[in-house]
Parts: C-alpha cells; structure tokens; sequence
C-alpha cells in the first residue's frame, strides 16, 4: 500500500502557535492522531481571524471541511507548543485547499504536514456556495506577489 505523500508550497504565509494539552495525548504518551486535526483546527480558526473573517462569514459566506489529508512525520508530547504554518491553495469554484506543516517550536521538529479541503456554505440556504469574489481576488493577488 502506498503512503500518502503531501508536497506544500514553498512559504505558507500564516503561523500560530498552540500549545498541547494533557487531553491531546493518547495512551501512548504522544499526540492523538485524531486530536491532530483539533489543533490543526484551532489554527484554522486563527488564519481566518488573522483575516478578518470567522468560519461562518468569509465575504458573507461561511465554510465547511470536505475532506482532510495527514502525513505524520514524528511525535509530539505534552506541553511542547506547536508552530502550525498554513496557507491558501488550489482555489476552485466552491473552495480551496488550507495546506499546512506542524512542527515543534523550540526544535523546529516536523510533526506533520497536511492538507485542508473546504468549500463555502450558505447556511441559511443549506447549500453549497461559490468562492466569494473577494476572497478570490484576496488570494489571487497574494499568490501573483
């Protein structure tokens, strides 16, 4: 069986740090595989702040996860504090991808790395909508600098 293998871009632009608690590990004293993605969620949530949008408004829509890719490259334990880096890729008609590198602050030790899917959401309407102009052309402008 082939492993899944994840290839980022060259700078993700955004990055936060989170610390990680006695409920993200499991029995085997490192970081749950499963508790990964709510530190990798955290950090979502900060971007879009960092942005100026919340989950449920981004240009008056909000957002749902499609789908999410993993690839574990070492462990992580108790109290270390985590640098998650993240950006915006492969926009499409109704999302884009959120890849993203965990590693560990003080030694820089990759965690993992991933990948994010979303796509926008009316919530009033449930149904999926279009990429709101303005985050488009937000990301269109950063990539094209």
């Amino acid at each position: 069986m082939s492993r899944i293998q994840i290839d980022l871009p060259a700078s993700l632009p955004f990055c936060t740090e989170i610390q990680l608690y006695l409920s993200h590990i499991n029995h085997g004293g490192h970081l749950d595989n499963a508790l990964l993605l709510t530190v990798v969620s955290e950090a979502r949530v900060r971007y879009f702040k960092s942005m100026g949008y919340t989950e449920l408004n981004v240009h008056g829509a909000g957002i749902i996860v499609a789908d999410a890719a993993v690839q574990y490259r070492s462990e992580a334990f108790h109290g270390e504090i985590m640098a998650v880096e993240m950006g915006v890729a492969d926009i499409s008609k109704y999302g884009c991808d959120l890849p993203w590198r965990m590693a560990e602050l003080a030694s820089g030790r990759e965690v993992a790395r991933g990948k994010t899917g979303i796509v926008f959401f009316d919530y009033s309407a449930r149904k999926i909508a279009l990429v709101p102009e303005g985050f488009r052309q937000r990301f269109s402008a950063e990539a094209a600098s």
